[in-house]
């Protein structure tokens, strides 16, 4: 009885190290990889430019579409 524990335990610290090694990964990666998608990032901006190209033109609009560009860049989009 004493070796279904330790084969049990000894199985279930493998998948756990190799999560813990997967997750050390993405937490490194978060910086350079979007978390949303970015059609879905940044609405707010995102609105205020389009509203303004379609009403002013593009050339009016470049404090909208810069403002919009900073915030996809804190988002993670490059």
């Amino acid at each position: 009885m004493d070796e279904l524990p330790t084969q049990s335990t000894s199985a279930l610290a493998l998948p756990r190290l190799q999560l813990n090694r997967g997750s050390t990964t993405a937490t490194s990666g978060p910086e350079s990889k979007p978390k949303k998608k970015i059609c879905c990032a940044c609405p707010e901006t995102k609105k205020l430019r389009d509203e303004c190209i379609v009403e002013h033109g593009e050339e009016a609009c470049a404090k909208w579409i810069e403002a919009h560009r900073i915030c996809l860049r804190a988002e993670g989009f490059n």
